[in-house]
């Protein structure tokens, strides 16, 4: 059984627009996911998949605006982030255990005609997850994120991101996230983001998830990767793409999704004046963005 630290819930009382009822799910013995449950259950997901270091208050503007709008609203928190279980071994913290968790929450809840929303660690589970699991995803969004499989050398923006998420004393992730967004956070945002974490033993996750980003050819989850893209070459289900051009690491990631998946053409892509945290930026125009896309292609995929 993997060892775990709970984050005490009183860490996250009083949160800014953060009103949502939890839900939990054992993804394994033991392991408890956090996930938020919103809308008419009959009504198509949305599936919104956060990356690192963030957790499901990131998508706090956008959750209220799709629930609204005929979407059921499913927001889980990766497991050692969020209200999620935290691991406190960083070997539990693989590439595959995260998409098996995923797998599982999927279909435990038996979700179907899924709008996938993915950015940063997002895309790297969800793309792969709607891959693996094709007849219950209908469309998809991605947000500053890619699917890396070893081809192409990494930015030395991610470089140095990631030299600093292993050296860094202070690795305060509310100050992350505002350095990471072209808005001002307010002190109490940034307290939001850092409630999941109390100490350093509960950031064990949101320090070693670049260090599982593949970036070798030989590494077994790059060539899965490039499995996965010769499946996206042939994705003919609408595909859009919703980036924040004030990002150093992922600027023009959108364009190798543009080109080589079928169901992105003829879509309305666009690059917003925000930073590798869009959905802080421009929360409410991302949801409308995605509800305009939705009712544009159904009936086409």
């Amino acid at each position: 059984m993997i060892k775990v630290i709970r984050t005490p819930e009183e860490r996250f009382k009083n949160l800014p627009d953060y009103s949502f009822a939890s839900h939990y799910m054992e993804v394994e013995p033991g392991l408890r996911l956090h996930y938020l449950d919103e809308g008419n259950k009959e009504d198509p997901v949305a599936l919104l998949l956060h990356g690192e270091p963030s957790w499901s208050f990131l998508y706090r503007k956008m959750i209220p605006i799709l629930a609204s709008n005929g979407f059921r609203v499913i927001t889980p928190d990766l497991i050692g982030f969020g209200k999620s279980d935290k691991p406190v071994d960083q070997a539990d913290f693989t590439y595959q255990n995260h998409m098996d968790w995923l797998s599982r929450f999927i279909q435990e809840l038996n979700l179907q005609n899924i709008l996938l929303f993915c950015q940063d660690w997002g895309g790297l589970l969800g793309l792969r997850l709607m891959i693996e699991m094709s007849d219950r995803f209908s469309m998809t969004v991605a947000a500053n994120t890619t699917l890396p499989a070893g081809l192409q050398p990494m930015p030395e923006s991610w470089l140095k991101w990631r030299d600093y998420t292993q050296h860094s004393q202070s690795f305060n992730i509310g100050k992350i996230l505002n350095i990471a967004t072209v808005t001002e956070l307010s002190e109490e945002v940034m307290q939001a983001y850092n409630a999941p974490f109390p100490s350093e033993e509960y950031k064990v996750g949101a320090r070693v998830f670049p260090l599982i980003v593949p970036i070798e050819s030989d590494d077994p989850e790059s060539i899965r990767n490039r499995e996965v893209w010769e499946e996206l070459k042939k994705w003919e289900k609408p595909f859009l793409t919703l980036f924040g051009g004030e990002d150093d690491i992922m600027r023009g990631a959108e364009k190798i999704f543009q080109k080589l998946v079928p169901g992105a053409k003829g879509q309305e892509h666009a690059v917003l004046h925000a930073g590798h945290f869009l959905q802080e930026d421009k929360g409410e125009e991302l949801a409308e963005r995605i509800i305009e896309f939705y009712r544009s292609n159904v009936g086409a995929q």
